[in-house]
């Protein structure tokens, strides 16, 4: 990493800090009832942004509404256009790299009633967005296609807990490979306007153990886990083609243009799970979080384990890519809960680096509480504490401690290298 700047940042997405009216989840979910402009940061835009200048971070991840920029299909809204235009050059002026998300998750109301990831023509309405939108932000370096898409695809098509609310297997594997057909065009329009960027998917990764050492089954089960959930995506992208292998199943193989098609890999990393085979469970498998190693839960439940940082950026590490972390973060009221989350994960980073993986950046997730999908508005994910009914933005100490660490870490980091 020596001479190579270290981004440091935090990362958002538009539905959960600004809500949208003519967005899918907007009536998804009853929490969005009372609260439809969630942190309403479409209108404080510009306070917010200060923050970062406050923290200290060198870049921002932020994502573009599709709902609000293409409210009715076909019917573009230049304002919105305009709006997140703004955010860029906000962020260019004080000197923060922007990193430009094209989906996180959300679409128009009329896109999953009509069309839905699983149909043919969600290509063609994607790719017509991603037109619309990447010329208009031709100087931005950074990208990310599309965030976390195989949770959109377990879900809204495995689950049902998220639109479309689809559970069926065989729509989720053609609505996995109309998305990654849709991150290949994406990737070519953006090198079309900027030869230069970097662009990358987000991709989900948790470390997996059995939650049974003992037992053969949950060995088993744990380790197909790991091949799909983890590695299936970054093996297509090194070989064109994504294979799909379960326990006792047929494998299947779908070729992809995505061979390639990668200038980084970006990271969400949160959690470890433990899994069991079930055969009373969805597809023979249940899943549950425990606190093995003594570190705790957060309030989302989920284990903290830091150590499993190294497994999935070693697997990453294939790609001979650099490796972002583009979200890793904490939900607790408690800011020194969450500042110890910092530290314990940043020093994992530090060591995988002096083991010569080429890590480039770290973003926290989150800069400030926001919606958070089905669990509502009580998962503080923040740096900054948000009063939902006032609005307020209020610093925790965790925001203190993250700008202390880019302080003294500067553009690197290489234990007792600044520049």
């Amino acid at each position: 990493m020596k001479n190579k700047k270290f981004l440091w940042g935090v990362a958002t997405s538009a539905f959960q800090l600004e809500g949208s009216p003519a967005a899918d989840w907007a009536t998804w979910d009853r929490a969005l009832k009372n609260r439809p402009e969630a942190a309403d940061h479409y209108r404080l835009y510009r306070e917010d942004l200060l923050l970062l200048k406050k923290l200290g971070v060198n870049a921002y991840r932020f994502s573009i509404e599709w709902s609000r920029i293409e409210p009715e299909e076909g019917r573009w809204d230049e304002a919105a256009v305009g709006h997140y235009r703004q955010i860029a050059d906000t962020l260019a002026a004080s000197g923060i790299e922007p990193m430009l998300t094209i989906h996180h998750f959300t679409h128009p109301a009329w896109f999953t009633k009509k069309y839905a990831w699983h149909t043919e023509e969600s290509i063609s309405r994607f790719l017509s967005f991603a037109r619309k939108i990447i010329p208009r932000f031709k100087d931005v370096r950074y990208w990310v296609t599309f965030n976390e898409p195989y949770v959109l695809l377990l879900g809204g098509y495995i689950e049902g807990c998220m639109p479309p609310g689809v559970k069926d297997v065989r729509l989720a594997a053609r609505a996995l490979e109309n998305i990654l057909i849709c991150h290949a065009g994406a990737y070519d329009l953006i090198h079309e306007n900027n030869p230069s960027a970097m662009v990358s998917v987000a991709h989900n990764m948790a470390a997996v153990a059995p939650w049974r050492a003992w037992n053969p089954a949950d060995r088993l089960v744990a380790r197909a886990a790991t091949r799909f959930y983890n590695h299936s995506l970054i093996d297509a992208f090194m070989s064109g083609v994504l294979v799909v292998r379960f326990p006792f199943k047929r494998a299947v193989e779908i070729p992809l243009p995505i061979k390639g098609k990668l200038d980084f890999f970006g990271v969400n990393y949160y959690t470890r799970v433990h899994m069991r085979c079930n055969p009373f469970k969805k597809m023979g498998v249940e899943l549950r979080h425990r606190d093995i190693g003594g570190k705790g839960l957060t309030d989302m439940g989920w284990e903290i384990h830091p150590e499993g940082i190294r497994k999935v950026l070693s697997y990453a590490s294939k790609l001979k890519v650099p490796i972002i972390i583009t979200e890793n973060g904490m939900a607790t009221h408690d800011d020194r809960r969450k500042s110890e989350f910092l530290k314990l994960h940043i020093d994992e980073l530090r060591r995988c680096i002096a083991d010569g993986m080429d890590i480039r950046g770290y973003f926290y997730w989150s800069l400030m509480d926001n919606y958070e999908w089905a669990h509502g508005f009580d998962s503080r994910f923040g740096l900054y504490r948000v009063d939902f009914n006032t609005f307020k933005r209020m610093p925790t100490m965790a925001a203190e401690f993250y700008s202390n660490v880019i302080r003294s870490c500067g553009t690197s980091l290489r234990q007792g290298e600044r520049n």
